[in-house]
C-alpha cells in the first residue's frame, strides 16, 4: 500500500515538472511574440531614408550658399565700378567747374581788349579806303561773331527727348537763321547726334542747294525724330571722316544741349586727329555750335550734361575757328 502511494507521488511530480515546462514554453513564446523583429526592419529601413533625404537637403544648401556667395561677389564688384565711375565724374566736374572759373575771371578782360580790336578795325578801314577807294564795298565774313566764308555747310542736331520734346520749334529758328546767312552754297548735309542722315540717299554726299531742298530740309525736320545717346560726338567725328577735303571750305553746326560721353579730353584729342590744319591756326573744317539751356531748367544736381557740353563745344569751337552761341531760353 505505501508502495503504491509512493508511486503516485512520483507520478504527480513528474506531471508537475512537465506542465511547468510547458508553461515556461508557451511563457517564452507570448514573450518573444511581443517583440516582432519586422518592426525592428521596418524602423532600420526609415531611419536610412530620412538620413538620405537629410544629405540631399544639405547638398542643395551648399549648392544654394555657393551661389549665394558668387552672386555676393559679383555686386560687390559691381558696386566697385559704381564707385570708381563716381570718383571719376567727380574729377571731371571740378575739371569743369575749374574751366567755368576760369572763363568767368578771363572775360572781365574782354572789354578791353574790344577797345583795342576796334581801334585796328578803324585803322584799317581807313587804309582799305585809301588803298581801294571809297566805293569798294567789303563783303563781311563775319554775322554776329560767326564766321560765313563756308561753301559747304554740315547741320549735326541732337534729337533726344529732352530737344525734341521741349526745344524743337526755337532748333528750327536757329537753322533757318543759319541758312539765312548763307544766301547760296555749294552743298549742304543733315544728320543727327548719332551720325544718321537725314537722307539715306545721300549718305556721304552733299545735298544741292536750292530753295526747293531747303524748303524739303525744314519740312522733313519737323517730324524727324531718329534714336539719339544725346552727345554729340558720334555725329561729329563722322562728319569730318566723310566729307573732310582739304580743297573745301566746310562749316559744321552742331545744335544740341547736353553731352553724355565720358570725356571732354579724348573728344578733343579725337577732333584735333581728324580735322588736320590746312596751315597752322586753320582747320579745313570750322566747328560751331549752338547751346540750348533745357537742361538749366532742371534742378542744380541734374544740369551736368548740360554743363559739359556748353564746355565741351566752346572748346571745339575754339580749337577749330568755330564760334559756340549759349542761347538764354530753349523757347521760341
Amino acid at each position: 500500500m505505501r508502495k503504491r502511494r509512493e508511486q503516485e507521488e512520483f507520478n504527480m511530480s513528474f506531471l508537475d515538472v512537465v506542465c511547468c515546462g510547458f508553461g515556461a514554453i508557451v511563457l517564452l513564446l507570448l514573450i518573444t511574440k511581443t517583440v516582432e523583429p519586422l518592426v525592428v526592419e521596418q524602423s532600420t529601413v526609415n531611419m536610412e531614408g530620412q538620413i538620405k533625404d537629410m544629405q540631399e537637403k544639405l547638398f542643395t544648401l551648399r549648392g544654394e550658399t555657393v551661389i549665394l556667395n558668387r552672386d555676393l561677389d559679383a555686386k560687390h564688384e559691381q558696386l566697385s565700378e559704381k564707385e570708381k565711375r563716381i570718383a571719376i565724374l567727380k574729377s571731371e566736374l571740378q575739371q569743369i567747374q575749374a574751366d567755368t572759373a576760369r572763363m568767368a575771371s578771363s572775360s572781365s578782360s574782354d572789354g578791353n581788349r574790344r577797345g583795342e580790336l576796334y581801334q585796328a578795325m578803324q585803322t584799317l578801314t581807313a587804309e582799305m579806303e585809301r588803298l581801294l577807294g571809297r566805293q569798294h564795298q567789303r563783303q563781311n565774313s563775319v554775322i554776329g561773331g560767326i564766321p560765313v566764308d563756308s561753301e559747304y555747310i554740315i547741320f549735326i542736331i541732337d534729337t533726344s527727348g529732352s530737344m525734341f520734346n521741349y526745344s524743337w520749334e526755337r532748333m528750327m529758328e536757329e537753322l533757318v537763321a543759319t541758312l539765312n546767312i548763307y544766301p547760296q552754297v555749294k552743298g549742304i548735309q543733315v544728320m543727327n547726334d548719332m551720325g544718321d542722315y537725314m537722307f539715306s540717299n545721300y549718305r556721304g554726299e552733299w545735298i544741292p542747294d536750292t530753295p526747293g531742298r531747303r524748303d524739303v530740309i525744314m519740312k522733313r525736320l519737323r517730324r524727324w525724330n531718329p534714336f539719339s545717346n544725346s552727345s554729340p560726338v558720334e555725329g561729329i567725328e563722322r562728319a569730318v571722316r566723310s566729307f573732310y577735303d582739304p580743297n573745301k571750305k566746310i562749316s559744321l553746326y552742331v545744335m544740341g544741349d547736353e553731352f553724355t560721353g565720358r570725356s571732354i579730353q579724348t573728344v578733343v584729342r579725337t577732333v584735333d586727329r581728324l580735322n588736320r590744319e590746312r596751315k597752322p591756326g586753320e582747320r579745313m573744317v570750322r566747328i560751331h555750335a549752338v547751346g540750348f539751356p533745357v537742361q538749366f531748367s532742371r534742378p542744380a544736381h541734374l544740369q551736368t550734361t548740360g554743363i559739359r557740353f556748353a564746355a565741351l563745344m566752346r572748346e571745339l569751337a575754339y580749337r577749330n575757328g568755330g564760334t559756340f552761341v549759349g542761347l538764354n531760353d530753349f523757347r521760341p
